[in-house]
């Protein structure tokens, strides 16, 4: 039915239907008729209130390829300039916002949408106007990474269209979509460059988004922007790079990349124009310095000791990488000590902090070379800061320091005996020992049991005595149930010291008449005499053997040396059969057994001297000899030869081999 003739009424309603429905032959018919009511001058606003027809029309057209295909269905002059009249009303904002709202909507409406906005990017204006309408880019980029077939190639074309405004591309990157962004970076303006290393300086980036725009190759020419840009592109350089810096994998980008150079560079120039660009230069530094790949640069330590002001944060991290040794002793040979002192006494808290805490690193694997360093006034410091700063970071720090000084140092220990320190770490150990153990807590947990060794060496009987008295086993004894690994052994190591001379107390302390029987209470089965904690240092009436027997049943392997060498006490020539059945009694055999199997090599040999002694009594022989074969059988076998002739014992206390056996 012919809808041209002039004078009758236009049925829209039909027509859209017809549009939004029909097939392609049906779509042509319904091109020519309008057409020829465009030419008629019978399409205008009177007739088409909503003003949708011709929209859908060219919508469905777009998404056909009809329009663009030069079909002979679509009258050329007729349509040309219904087309070129309605491209321009679709071009104003109201228009483009309309369609724009379509992406949101159902696949059919959405594809037709991004098809037409498509088709409309010729016109410069749309270009322009596109991107200013709210959500519209969000919309796009979703679009693209949804990969919904139809659109995400669209909608990726519409993208790159875009992304010929700057503008455009720096909302692209805010809704995470950053290859145009990166593609300025490359290849922009200088002035677009320092635009998108702005853009991302001030941005809030995920850890996904820093990951994706250094994968994505935004470092490199941020790092060439930074090297050799001038003043502004230093600085936006800087701060985009400090702000990707922060991912692990994008510091290691940044050390491939050759910026700490240029970095120490900026921080050693004495150029005032460059100022302002030490301080984000500073904590690049400290954030690449994460990465143990800095300890291949190995003069950054030693030349950043005179920038500690704007560098601390990343010496700290440099020098206390596990593996850093050698950065710690160029660090020291570069007078870091030294250097450092001063900053004891510093009203600055940050600096000061920073300073105790690298000291702190410098200490470890530290000789008597270091402890030289530090005088009495120095020591008198430490002690200061341990009992009277409220800071629970300088505490740790300082008390760390003092732990890590050689304990044979007999000048140290007088000086910190003087100080009254010992009484000190006590009240610090039973008000830390229960609260909520935070990583500052366990450090300075640590660190006092790491001076507790001092005060517990075995050459010294005198200051056991006096350790003793001041209350340190049932520190060290709760340290074993509650700290960390680190500190367990180091608790473990204060009590085998003080056990080492319970044998020698006792016989000082054996009465020469017996007058009475001895009390049952305080009877120790082990030293076969009155034993106390305080008289005789005795490890089983301190409550120490089962503590010590759980942290070998347990996973952690890092103090079974320490607790080994404490258990092994018991095992001394006078008293091993006695011992061996404390420790059994306190489920030792299978702890044993347990790092016998599965710890290193020294404490596997110890492990196994201690079985040896234990399997020599017939009891303990008939109640696990069955159990302990298949194991001794296998270690022998398998383990490390050293460990052989010491099983071959055990394998023959247990008659599986002869006592002429190889294995001997």
């Amino acid at each position: 039915m012919s809808r041209t003739v002039r004078g009758a009424a236009v049925d829209v309603e039909d027509l859209l239907v017809r549009v939004k429905n029909g097939t392609e032959a049906e779509l042509a018919d319904v091109a020519r008729e309008v057409a020829a009511l465009a030419e008629e001058g019978r399409l205008g606003e009177e007739d088409d209130e909503d003003g949708l027809l011709v929209p859908a029309l060219l919508a469905r057209l777009a998404a056909s390829g009809t329009p663009r295909s030069g079909s002979a269905s679509w009258p050329p002059c007729a349509g040309s300039q219904v087309v070129l009249a309605e491209r321009a009303r679709l071009a104003s904002i109201e228009a483009l916002s309309s369609i724009v709202r379509s992406l949101s909507r159902d696949n059919d409406e959405r594809r037709e949408a991004i098809s037409l906005l498509l088709d409309l990017t010729d016109i410069p204006q749309v270009r322009q106007r596109i991107g200013r309408i709210k959500g519209c880019i969000v919309m796009l980029v979703t679009l693209r990474n949804a990969h919904e077939s139809g659109t995400n190639d669209d909608a990726d074309k519409l993208l790159h269209i875009l992304s010929c405004n700057p503008q455009n591309v720096l909302l692209m990157a805010e809704a995470g979509y950053f290859r145009p962004l990166i593609h300025y970076l490359k290849e922009g303006s200088d002035m677009n460059k320092v635009l998108m290393a702005t853009a991302i300086s001030k941005m809030f980036l995920s850890e996904q988004m820093k990951s994706s725009l250094g994968e994505d190759g935004a470092v490199e020419p941020l790092v060439d922007m930074f090297k050799y840009g001038n003043l502004e592109a230093k600085q936006s350089a800087l701060g985009a790079l400090r702000n990707l810096s922060s991912s692990l994998q994008n510091a290691e980008l940044l050390i491939n990349s050759g910026i700490t150079g240029p970095l120490l560079q900026l921080l050693f120039s004495v150029t005032s124009v460059l100022m302002t660009l030490r301080e984000p230069a500073s904590a690049i530094l400290a954030a690449i310095a994460q990465s143990d790949r800095i300890l291949l640069h190995r003069d950054v330590a030693p030349q950043m000791l005179s920038l500690l002001n704007l560098s601390c944060q990343a010496l700290i991290c440099i020098s206390g990488h596990v593996n850093a040794k050698r950065a710690r002793t160029k660090i020291r040979q570069n007078g870091g000590v030294q250097i450092l002192l001063p900053f004891l006494t510093e009203r600055n808290v940050d600096i000061k902090t920073a300073s105790l805490n690298l000291l702190f690193h410098l200490s470890k694997d530290s000789s008597q070379e270091f402890a030289e360093q530090f005088k009495e006034t120095h020591l008198g410091i430490l002690v200061k800061i341990i009992s009277s700063s409220t800071s629970l970071d300088e505490k740790a720090a300082a008390i760390g320091i003092l732990s890590n000084l050689p304990v044979t140092d007999k000048k140290i220990t007088e000086v910190l005996m003087q100080a009254n320190v010992l009484p000190t770490l006590i009240y610090l150990f039973e008000a830390n020992i229960s609260a909520s153990l935070s990583p500052q807590r366990m450090w300075l947990l640590e660190g006092i049991a790491g001076v507790f060794i001092r005060f517990t060496i075995t050459s010294d009987k005198k200051l056991q005595s006096l350790a003793v008295g001041y209350g340190v086993v049932p520190c060290l004894v709760k340290l074993l149930s509650e700290g960390s690994v680190y500190a367990k052994s180091k608790a473990a190591t204060s009590l085998a010291q003080l056990s080492e001379n319970s044998m020698a107390l006792r016989k000082s302390k054996l009465p020469r008449w017996l007058c009475v029987p001895p009390s049952a209470e305080s009877y120790c089965i082990v030293h076969n005499c009155q034993c106390t904690v305080k008289s005789t240092f005795c490890l089983v009436k301190a409550g120490a053997v089962s503590p010590l027997v759980r942290i070998l049943e347990g996973e952690e392997r890092g103090a079974d040396g320490a607790v080994l060498e404490a258990l092994a006490t018991l095992m001394q020539d006078a008293i091993w059969e006695n011992g061996s059945r404390v420790i059994e009694k306190a489920s030792g055999i299978h702890a044993l057994l347990k790092v016998a199997e599965a710890g290193d090599l020294s404490s596997q040999d110890k492990a196994i001297w201690m079985l040896e002694r234990i399997f020599r009594l017939e009891e303990h022989r008939e109640r696990y000899g069955e159990i302990v074969q298949a194991l001794l059988i296998d270690l022998a076998q398998k383990g490390n030869p050293v460990l052989k002739p010491m099983i071959g014992k055990i394998l023959a206390h247990l008659e599986l081999l002869q006592t002429q056996s190889s294995y001997f």
